[in-house]
């Protein structure tokens, strides 16, 4: 499967943080699967004042461009990146999806990290999450330096 951002959709945006009011920063496009839309994603990237820096990704899976009932299918997956002590470079956990965003019918059904564990999905989140973290500008830039 190769994955590819969408040709024209990515963003970016800059909101101040709910928690110490230190800068976000929010990137999101559709990854296409192939040449398909296959999941949307959107990756927030914090600048705390009080802890280490760190990005949440959350990649929702579904229908794209089908008509009304296109997001009834919809389930996300979410991850934090960031220090973990003991380890030199950042790591990946799974979190419960969405959950700096309200929920609604985009998001379909969002997994907590139990839920993530067993649903059959979850490579193709990895590989989507990793996609993100490898080549979009703003969170790779954020994590690893520019």
């Amino acid at each position: 499967m190769l994955l590819t951002f969408s040709p024209d959709a990515r963003q970016t945006r800059e909101f101040t943080c709910d928690c110490c009011n230190a800068p976000k920063e929010r990137a999101w496009d559709f990854i296409y699967a192939d040449g398909a839309p296959y999941a949307v994603y959107f990756a927030d990237c914090y600048h705390h004042t009080d802890r280490d820096h760190d990005a949440w990704i959350d990649v929702i899976f579904g229908t794209w461009g089908a008509g009304p009932d296109e997001w009834a299918d919809h389930v996300a997956f979410g991850c934090r990146v960031g220090p973990v002590q003991g380890q030199t470079s950042p790591a990946s956990t799974l979190v419960t999806a969405g959950l700096a965003h309200p929920d609604g019918p985009l998001f379909g059904r969002k997994l907590d990290r139990e839920a993530a564990l067993q649903h059959p999905l979850l490579n193709d989140f990895w590989k989507v999450s990793d996609f993100v973290l490898e080549n979009d500008p703003l969170v790779r830039g954020h994590l690893y330096g520019h």
